[in-house]
């Protein structure tokens, strides 16, 4: 064997920092490291000497490692400062995508190195920033102009290199007429889990801890409940018609509909029975989905109503039970709706990593699942780079390149589970009709297909797809059962210590059963790996208000705006941290309760959330204020964060809890400014917060977390407000919230809760039964039930009122 470090010219270099790079390099040379760097260029080679090719590579780093070491110089670092980039460059070249990037330069079409991509590598990897005067491009040329010169000097390297370029004419020309060579179903498999196995929690978690070694999507995925949902949208019909107006005049909504007719279709809808999606996906891909409900028109014949059988939760459900060959008797398309962070693309992935993770001999004549994420998609579809699925699958957006020709046999014969994934992230609404269109065309053209199709349920309109046989399901928030079989493969998969992993996992199970709220949260699944994250990484707040402090710092992280801000030319540097982000919301969830719908609607207009960022950016001296606000909602339209895009020009809080407590979070930090412009007083607090909006229950959370953010001294001044009232015309609410907010407060006066405890008591014992009617008489029992609940719930921890409440009984 030759001396590669001799071959290489290194032993001659004068001066060379970097020669331990190659030293190291030259004892892995066995380990044929070659191939990395010429992966695509010697494809299916089978070299009988090695030599040539380890010779050829060894001289081409070598010489990349020179031009850096050159532009080191340039940039006046002293030899001991040059050194310092040893051990970095090591690990940059041991990086996979670099590796192809240096490799390029032995194509024979290649016209440059993709220096970008070495800056931006660089940088991910966290390593010694590089000099100022540092230039990349500065490498490119000579670079090339070096191999090149390699590859001439190597007869043996530049015959391979010349049947390979043969070989890509040949594919090429193949290409011209729509066919591609190859349809590697195992280099397809492989494409699949590099993609999508590791749980992404990187936006959500920015600890150092790593999950991508630790949590598989398989592991932890939770198969939610669906309801089908073939004519009643409600959470598009239920907000408010003025935005309902204003998403019919942008051509989000379908026309207007009969108040009548839809409460039909909604007591349908209600008693559609409750299955897991993954029953459903099995269904439809063997064929045996069940008939379509029918219509609303005057009586229906009753539903059931009881739930479909449980999913048993294993790590690979079998999804395949029956395959997609024979007859298309059935519904072949379903559409799954659901709320952002509601689990739609974690679905999808599961389905394809299901057979991705199969042996290959066991799925080979099995359907091959295609997940094509639209707004991916419409990018290419609008920049001409295809027209239509099929030369979009064609050159290489799904993974890795299929076969065109294959493909198009195998979608002719349904041999495809086709999943389109994300139709809202067409954020257009006329490139998001034209996407329906294609895929309209699509079923036509290929009517034996499976197809599975999701959106998020604002701005979708049905009927087109509808009127194309597609079937509709809702998802359903996770249910008790599936929020504990989460946490308890959670905690067994990211915890080594058994106690830690024990404690860890009943906090979090006590918070979410003891708080309605935090209950609410936890049937969303990205919510619920929120709070599993949180409660990992530090004590898990006692009281609610800090627990939504934390848990929305946590998802404003996704919220990465100076990155955003820096691509723009006229914006030099603007510095935002998570407390402008919270103050920013503070403000919009303010102005959103002002407005006619109140905290009911949820709603603001573009415009008016652009004026509310611009004005809190010049408040704290940013420059081009307004560019930078609009460029802040632009991001709020492509990506789900606290705030999100409605469609019709309107944005909302992605949960209505987050809505409530940046409400409440605004009032605190107004009463925080008391005796300051624009703050509030004590009395203000009491008698334009409290005063106003006791009366209305759906006021009652925010007046909660209000009482549990600020002193105990004002709390307590509230309590007492909330008691003196004359209540008895509401059926006593002002008492009952006066103990929904004491169960917020901590070390309160034992006077005020006494005080408090008595008036209740007094209610559970309220009225005379033998001098009223029926009616009055329920009235009556429900104020009394609703008085001994308050007790129990606020003093549960006392013994002598859990005795109290058992000589009630």
């Amino acid at each position: 064997m030759v001396d590669l470090l001799v071959a290489w010219g290194v032993a001659q270099t004068v001066g060379f920092i970097f020669k331990p790079i190659l030293e190291d390099l030259a004892k892995d040379a066995a380990k044929d490291f070659a191939k990395d760097f010429l992966k695509d260029s010697l494809k299916h080679v089978l070299l009988p000497d090695k030599e040539p090719v380890n010779i050829a590579i060894g001289k081409a780093i070598k010489e990349f490692l020179q031009l850096v070491q050159q532009q080191l110089e340039v940039a006046d670092l002293s030899e001991a400062e040059q050194k310092q980039y040893t051990e970095p460059l090591k690990q940059f070249l041991k990086n996979k995508s670099v590796k192809e990037v240096l490799g390029s330069a032995f194509k024979d079409d290649c016209q440059g190195l993709d220096t970008k991509k070495l800056a931006k590598i660089w940088h991910e990897l966290n390593l010694l920033p590089l000099p100022d005067d540092f230039s990349w491009k500065q490498v490119n040329k000579p670079y090339l102009n070096k191999v090149k010169a390699i590859i001439r000097e190597s007869p043996q390297l530049r015959a391979i290199l010349d049947s390979q370029n043969i070989e890509a004419t040949a594919k090429n020309t193949k290409e011209l007429a729509g066919i591609v060579p190859e349809f590697d179903l195992r280099r397809y498999q492989e494409g699949i889990r590099e993609r999508y196995a590791n749980l992404n929690l990187d936006s959500l978690d920015t600890t150092v801890y790593d999950y991508r070694e630790k949590l598989k999507v398989w592991q932890v995925f939770i198969a939610q409940n669906v309801r089908e949902c073939q004519d009643f949208l409600h959470q598009v019909y239920e907000i408010p018609k003025e935005h309902q107006k204003r998403l019919r005049e942008s051509n989000e909504l379908e026309a207007e509909f009969d108040p009548q007719e839809w409460e039909r279709y909604k007591q349908v809808y209600y008693q559609q029975p409750v299955r897991s999606v993954l029953d459903v996906v099995n269904d439809l891909q063997s064929d045996r989905l069940p008939p379509q409900p029918p219509l609303v028109r005057g009586e229906q014949d009753s539903l059931s109503l009881s739930k479909g059988q449980k999913q048993d939760f294993v790590p690979v459900p079998p999804l395949n039970k029956g395959g997609l060959g024979g007859v298309n008797a059935g519904c072949n398309y379903i559409v799954i709706l659901g709320d952002p962070g509601s689990g739609k693309s974690t679905l999808l992935q599961y389905i394809a990593l299901n057979w991705a993770r199969t042996p290959l001999n066991n799925v080979i004549s099995q359907p091959i699942p295609l997940l094509i994420e639209l707004r991916s998609y419409s990018r290419d579809r609008n920049s001409g780079q295809c027209k239509d699925f099929l030369e979009f699958c064609h050159k290489g957006s799904v993974i890795c390149r299929l076969n065109q020709h294959e493909l198009h046999e195998r979608l002719k014969s349904g041999k495809v589970l086709v999943m389109f994934d994300g139709l809202d992230e067409v954020f257009d609404p006329v490139q998001r009709e034209e996407v329906i269109t294609d895929i309209h065309r699509f079923t036509n053209d290929y009517p034996n297909v499976r197809v599975i199709l999701t959106s998020r349920i604002i701005g979708y309109k049905p009927q087109r797809l509808r009127d194309a046989q597609f079937r509709h399901f809702m998802l359903q928030d996770l249910e008790s059962e599936q929020i504990q079989d989460f946490i308890h493969r959670w905690h067994e998969l990211t915890f080594t210590d058994e106690a830690d992993k024990v404690r860890k996992r009943e906090r979090l199970q006590q918070a979410i059963k003891t708080s309605s709220a935090i209950g609410e949260l936890a049937g969303n699944p990205l919510l619920l790996t929120m709070m599993a994250i949180l409660n990992r990484n530090q004590e898990l707040p006692r009281d609610r208000p800090e627990l939504y402090n934390q848990a929305s710092r946590v998802l404003l992280h996704q919220w990465d705006v100076e990155q955003k801000l820096l691509e723009h030319p006229r914006i030099d540097s603007v510095a935002i941290d998570y407390k402008d982000k919270q103050a920013m919301l503070r403000q919009v969830a303010y102005f959103m309760q002002a407005a006619d719908q109140g905290l009911a609607g949820n709603l603001i207009r573009g415009e008016d959330l652009e004026k509310i960022l611009t004005g809190y950016l010049k408040s704290i001296e940013v420059s081009e204020a307004r560019t930078v606000a609009r460029l802040l909602v632009e991001q709020l339209r492509s990506r789900n964060f606290i705030l999100c895009f409605l469609g019709g020009d309107s944005y909302g809080f992605v949960h209505r809890t987050f809505l409530e407590y940046f409400c409440a979070s605004e009032f605190v930090d107004r009463f925080g400014k008391r005796g300051l412009e624009g703050g509030l007083t004590l009395e203000e607090l009491k008698t334009e917060v409290f005063g106003k909006h006791w009366q209305d229950e759906s006021w009652h959370e925010v007046l909660r977390l209000i009482a549990g953010m600020i002193d105990t001294s004002f709390a307590g001044e509230i309590i007492e407000y909330l008691m003196a009232l004359d209540g008895e015309a509401q059926k006593f609410i002002n008492l009952f919230l006066a103990a929904e907010c004491l169960s917020e407060v901590r070390n309160l006066s034992t006077n005020i809760a006494t005080q408090l405890l008595n008036h209740l008591k007094k209610i559970a014992a309220y009225g005379y039964y033998e001098t009223v009617g029926t009616e009055e008489y329920m009235l009556i029992v429900g104020i009394r039930s609703r008085a001994v609940k308050a007790i129990a719930r606020t003093w549960r921890e006392d013994q002598k009122i859990l005795k109290w409440l058992k000589n009630m009984h």
